[in-house]
């Protein structure tokens, strides 16, 4: 199974944004695991996730996730609208792109 790994600060609007992704994915037919972390947490699940998307607000933290995912796979921000309207379907679609 996919996993995908959201990288937050605090994590609040970061979990509503997960499972509005994972309805999103039910309603697809996907399977996938969909978590969020601070980047504190980013090296313990670095070797195992296939896809990071950072919040927007950590965006300034993407070359420290960077560094962590050492090019393993892809690293985004997440779009800034798409995470504003907690647009869960539009942020799943472009981490599906990310992981074809």
């Amino acid at each position: 199974m996919k996993k995908l790994l959201l990288v937050c600060a605090a994590g609040m609007s970061t979990s509503l944004l997960v499972n509005k992704m994972k309805d999103a994915a039910k309603e697809k037919g996907i399977e996938l695991e969909i978590f969020a972390l601070p980047v504190s947490e980013c090296q313990k699940v670095a070797h195992e996730v296939d896809v990071v998307l950072l919040g927007p607000q950590v965006r300034y933290q993407k070359p420290q996730v960077e560094e962590i995912i050492a090019g393993r796979v892809p690293v985004e921000v997440i779009d800034m609208r798409a995470y504003g309207m907690m647009n869960g379907k539009a942020v799943l679609e472009r981490a599906l792109e990310l992981m074809a």
